[in-house]
């Protein structure tokens, strides 16, 4: 286990900065800081098994097997987070829920993401989540799917499923406005700094 895993818990998101140009862009879109800004989410969550994962929607892991299904997936997947930090390039933050999940909250979030595990990636969504003035028009016109699903979608529709953040779009929301909005709200504590 890493030195800094230790501590996380159902409930709390993982957002990374990645180094590349990708990562970059997004941030620049999504009005974050190039190499700083979270440019991917994911949500801690327990396995029917009881394991501790990383539940992300990604198209970049395409040859990581998911640990729920066995299988490499370009869309929502769940993985152990060492694994992923070992493996991601760039840097990751820890960010706490502000309070253990409820018996019935931790078993909702769980069934909701075994339930949507293999969902396709959704590129489009992604895109239409950038910028504040981009995303908020568009959930004006467009209701929220959950056909495909992009990192920070999957995020908020678990928060919204487990009654820590409602929303009336989950398609609306893109890592750095995602993470800003929970923290101004204090639903997320301050991020700690795992890679």
């Amino acid at each position: 286990m890493l030195p800094g895993v230790a501590g996380v818990k159902a409930g709390d998101i993982i957002g990374f900065s990645g180094r590349s140009w990708l990562s970059a862009g997004i941030n620049v879109a999504t009005y974050g800081i190039p190499l700083w800004g979270i440019s991917h989410v994911g949500i801690m969550a327990s396995a029917l098994d009881g394991r501790l994962l990383v539940f992300e929607s990604t198209s970049l892991d395409g040859d990581i097997p998911c640990e729920i299904t066995g299988k490499p997936i370009c869309g929502t997947q769940a993985h152990v987070l060492d694994f992923i930090l070992g493996h991601y390039h760039g840097k990751a933050w820890h960010y706490p829920l502000y309070r253990p999940l409820y018996p019935n909250e931790d078993e909702r979030l769980t069934e909701f993401l075994i339930d949507t595990i293999g969902v396709p990636y959704d590129a489009m969504g992604a895109f239409r989540s950038a910028g504040i003035g981009l995303s908020w028009i568009e959930s004006l016109f467009r209701e929220q799917s959950l056909t495909s699903i992009f990192c920070s979608e999957w995020v908020a529709a678990a928060y919204a499923v487990t009654g820590l953040h409602p929303t009336d779009n989950v398609s609306r929301w893109n890592p750095n406005r995602l993470c800003r909005h929970l923290r101004g709200h204090n639903i997320l504590c301050k991020p700690r700094r795992l890679k």
